[in-house]
């Protein structure tokens, strides 16, 4: 792997996909294979926002509630699109193997413990966010766990979502419990549970080892169906329990 450049590849998705089954819950609301995966445009709203409807409107009483507070909610993140989240794996992918040297094993490895290979995110269903407070300046990265806590800049902001954001249905997704396994400690993370609750419900019936084994994009290849049940149980399954 010589180039820096990055190489729009087809993501086929093989014959699993070739009939797009959809699965279909109480509400009568369906979720096909391909917006599950987030390769099939879906209506998003606001400016900055970029969610399901029921979703944005539940951000922005969130958002009017906690800036009578003193807190303003800004959306770090939202929606991504699966041709989104590959840019990110591979971007990262590249940077691990190539300036960093590290093993492709161990570069994905470092990769998942933040980032989600594509076609698994969260971000792919228009109903998870990663937020911080927009009052508070810092510099660098700001999604980082330690400006989060006591002395940090969103001190405060963590403390207001620990206190409210279950009564506008938004729950932390990759909490700090110590027995939990997967993608790390995200105190920005959240995800409004009427929607994606039953979303991840349809997701957990899809052959996810058959479609990522179809997919091809940066090591993927490495990608044996030991790894990807491994990585579904850990990193797609042991979050919030609210959110199960």
């Amino acid at each position: 792997m010589k180039r820096r450049t990055f190489i729009k590849k087809s993501s086929t998705i093989g014959i699993a996909l070739s009939i797009t089954p959809s699965f279909a819950f109480a509400n009568e609301i369906e979720y096909s294979v391909l917006e599950l995966m987030g390769k099939e445009d879906i209506a998003l709203y606001g400016e900055g926002i970029q969610l399901r409807k029921e979703a944005h409107d539940a951000f922005l009483a969130m958002k009017r509630a906690a800036y009578s507070d003193g807190i303003d909610l800004k959306i770090v993140s939202s929606y991504r699109n699966f041709e989104r989240q590959e840019l990110i794996w591979e971007r990262k992918y590249l940077k691990y193997t190539e300036d960093d040297g590290l093993e492709p094993l161990a570069a994905i490895d470092k990769i998942i413990e933040y980032s989600t290979i594509p076609g698994t995110s969260r971000h792919h269903w228009g109903t998870d966010i990663d937020i911080i407070d927009g009052y508070r300046k810092t510099s660098g990265d700001v999604l980082v766990p330690e400006k989060f806590e006591p002395g940090g800049p969103f001190e405060d902001f963590k403390k207001w979502m620990d206190g409210n954001s279950r009564k506008f249905d938004f729950h932390l997704v990759y909490t700090d419990d110590p027995k939990r396994r997967g993608f790390k400690y995200e105190p920005w993370h959240y995800s409004y549970a009427p929607i994606s609750i039953p979303m991840l419900t349809a997701y957990r019936k899809l052959n996810i080892v058959q479609l990522l084994r179809n997919e091809e994009f940066y090591g993927s290849e490495h990608f044996t169906t030991g790894f990807i049940k491994n990585y579904v149980r850990n990193n797609i399954l042991d979050i919030n329990t609210a959110l199960l």
